[in-house]
C-alpha cells in the first residue's frame, strides 16, 4: 500500500526523524515500521506561529516508488552535428547538456570569462566601481544568476521539466534539498562549483566551453544563419545557432536592428532595491519572539496596483546583499544576492513598477528599441546624479513616499556604499509616482514596511529584457533568420535561472527534432 499524506510540524522537531515518523503514523493511520521519502517541503506563517508543511509518500508493506531516473549519461558530441550556443548562462548550459543528450555536439561561446576568473571582476567594480563590460554581475560564466543569487523558483510550469533541471543541478554538486524545498535555492557561494561542473560535463563529452569570444556580428546566406565574426577578428561557420545572450546583451539588439532583422519592444519592470533589517521581515512574517534557529530568515512577496499598473516586491533576497549589476561604464544599476546560509542582517528586495509604450513615449522614434532607450537614460541619470563612482543614490522609505531628502541612511549592504539623494526626483517621474503610491497601498501588509527603518537604494532596471527576439512557435526559429534560434532571457522567454534553463533544453530539442527531419 502506497499513499501521499501531508502533514506538519514545528520548527522545533523539523530536523528529528522519530517526530516526523510520529506524526506521519498518526495522520496516514498506518501502524509502523513504514518506509517514507519526503516530496515537498515548505515553511506555513499564516498562523500565529510558523510550521513546516510536508508532502510525504508513505509505503506500507511495498517498496517506495523510485523517483523518475532523470540522470543521463551524456553521450559523445565528437563527430556530431554542430551547435553553436552564445551564451554560457543557464539557457546556454542546459542548451549543451541537452544537445549533447540528443546526440549534438554544443560549442559554447561566451564573451566574459570563466566562473572563477570572473570574480576579480566582480572584486574590481564592488571595491573600486571599475565596470568590465564583458566580465561582471550580468556577463560571464554561469551568467547573471550565478552571483546574483540563485534562487530556483518559477511559475512556468508548462514550459518543460522543471524537475528535470534539478536535477541536473543535483547531478552536478547542488543539494537534494532543491528537490523537495517549494522556493529552492542553492546560494552564489555554491552555484559557481555547480556551473564548473556542468562545463567539465560539456567538454568531458566532446563539446567545447569558449571565454572572451565576444559575437560581434551575425552573417546569413539566403535567409539562413551562415556565420558569426568574433571581437577577435575570427569567422566561423554556423549552420545552427542558440542565441542565448541573457538580458543585458544591448549589443546583439543592436545588431538585429541594424541588420533590419525582426525585433519586437517589450514591457517590463523598472524602480528601486528596498532594503531592510531582516529581524524586521522576520517579526513579522515568523511573530514577535526571535526567528527560531530551524526556520530560515524569512521572505515576503507583495503587489498591488496603482493606476492599474503593477507595482511589486521582486527577486527578494532574505539575509542578503545589494549588489552592482552595471554591466558598462557611465551607468548605475543594483540588483540584489544572497549566500546560501542567508545569514546577511539585512533583507531586500527590488520594488518596481511595470513601464511600457506610454512610458517610453518620447524614445518612440527608435522603433523596437524604445524601451531600451529609456532603460539606458534612466540608468545613465542614476549615474550622473553622483561621483562617477558606483555608490547609489539612496533615500529613507518615509521620506521617499514624503518627497523630501533624507537626513541620514541606513547601514546597508551594498559594499560601495549610498549617499542621501532624492530618488522621488532621479527616477523617471511615472514611476516615482507609481512607487510612492503603491508603498502607501502596502503600508498594513508588513507592519514597519513603509517606515524609514528600511531604505531605497537605485536603480532596480535589469528586471527582464525591454526587448523580444520573435520566433516561430512551431520550430522556434527566428522568423527572418533559419536556423537561428533565440532563446532565455535575451530573446525574452524566459525570467529566471529555471525558466532559462528549460527554454534552452526546448531549444535544444527542436533543432535534435529539425535535424533528424532535415537528414
Amino acid at each position: 500500500m502506497y499513499k501521499e499524506v501531508e502533514v506538519k510540524l514545528s520548527p522545533d522537531h523539523i530536523n528529528d526523524p522519530a517526530s516526523l515518523e510520529r506524526v506521519i503514523a498518526k495522520t496516514a493511520k498506518l501502524q509502523r515500521p513504514f518506509s517514507h521519502r519526503v516530496l515537498r517541503k515548505s515553511i506555513d506563517a499564516r498562523g500565529r506561529t510558523a510550521v513546516y508543511r510536508l508532502r510525504v509518500g508513505v509505503a506500507k508493506d511495498e517498496e517506495l516508488p523510485k523517483p523518475p531516473p532523470y540522470r543521463k549519461s551524456y553521450s559523445t558530441g565528437k563527430g556530431r552535428p554542430e551547435v553553436y550556443i552564445v551564451g554560457a548562462g543557464p539557457a546556454g548550459y542546459f542548451a549543451a547538456l541537452e544537445c549533447l543528450e540528443q546526440g549534438l555536439r554544443p560549442i559554447v561561446l561566451d564573451r566574459g570569462k570563466d566562473v572563477r576568473a570572473r570574480r576579480r571582476d566582480l572584486k574590481a567594480i564592488q571595491q573600486d566601481g571599475v565596470v568590465n563590460p564583458h566580465s561582471n554581475y550580468c556577463f560571464g560564466e554561469g551568467g547573471a544568476g550565478t552571483y546574483s543569487d540563485g534562487k530556483l523558483y518559477t511559475r512556468a510550469h508548462k514550459r518543460g521539466s522543471i524537475r528535470k533541471v534539478l536535477h541536473v543541478l543535483v547531478e552536478h554538486g547542488a543539494q537534494e534539498d532543491i528537490l523537495q524545498d517549494a522556493h529552492p535555492h542553492i546560494g552564489s557561494n555554491k552555484l559557481p562549483h555547480i556551473i564548473a561542473a556542468m562545463r567539465s560535463t560539456i567538454e568531458a563529452c566532446g563539446g567545447e566551453v569558449r571565454f572572451d569570444q565576444h559575437v560581434t556580428d551575425i552573417s546569413a546566406e539566403k535567409g539562413r544563419v551562415a556565420g558569426l565574426t568574433l571581437a577577435n577578428g575570427e569567422t566561423l561557420e554556423v549552420q545552427y545557432l542558440i542565441l542565448a545572450t541573457g538580458h543585458s546583451a544591448r549589443d546583439i539588439y543592436e545588431l538585429f536592428s541594424r541588420k533590419q532583422w525582426t525585433l519586437e519592444a517589450k514591457p517590463f519592470a523598472l524602480g528601486v532595491r528596498i532594503e531592510h533589517p531582516q529581524v524586521l521581515i522576520d517579526h513579522q512574517q515568523y511573530g514577535s519572539n526571535p526567528r527560531h534557529e530551524n526556520l530560515p530568515a524569512a521572505s515576503y512577496s507583495l503587489a498591488t496596483q496603482v493606476e492599474d499598473t503593477g507595482v511589486f516586491s521582486f527577486c527578494m533576497c532574505p539575509g542578503g546583499l545589494i549588489v552592482p549589476a552595471s554591466t558598462a561604464p557611465g551607468e548605475l544599476v543594483v540588483n540584489g544576492m544572497s549566500l546560501s546560509r542567508r545569514d546577511s542582517p539585512y533583507a531586500n528586495s527590488g520594488f518596481v513598477t511595470e513601464v511600457d509604450e506610454e512610458d517610453w513615449a518620447e524614445f518612440a522614434g527608435q522603433g523596437a528599441l524604445a524601451g531600451l532607450a529609456y532603460q539606458k537614460a534612466a540608468e545613465k541619470k542614476i549615474f550622473e546624479a553622483g561621483d562617477g563612482s558606483q555608490k547609489a543614490p539612496a533615500q529613507l522609505i518615509e521620506d521617499f513616499i514624503a518627497g523630501r531628502l533624507s537626513s541620514k541612511l541606513n547601514p546597508t549592504s551594498y559594499i560601495p556604499g549610498v549617499y542621501s539623494a532624492p530618488m522621488h526626483e532621479l527616477l523617471p517621474a511615472p514611476v516615482a509616482a507609481r512607487l510612492r503610491q503603491g508603498l502607501k497601498q502596502l503600508t498594513k501588509k508588513i507592519k514597519g514596511y513603509t517606515s524609514n527603518a528600511g531604505q531605497v537604494v537605485g536603480i532596480e532596471s535589469r528586471t527582464s529584457s525591454p526587448v523580444r527576439i520573435p520566433r516561430d512557435k512551431e520550430s522556434l526559429q527566428h522568423q527572418d533568420v533559419a536556423g537561428l534560434y533565440p532563446c532565455g532571457e535575451g530573446a525574452g522567454f524566459a525570467g529566471g535561472i529555471l525558466s532559462a534553463a528549460m527554454d534552452g533544453q526546448k531549444v535544444a530539442m527542436k533543432i535534435a527534432e529539425f535535424i533528424k527531419v532535415d537528414s
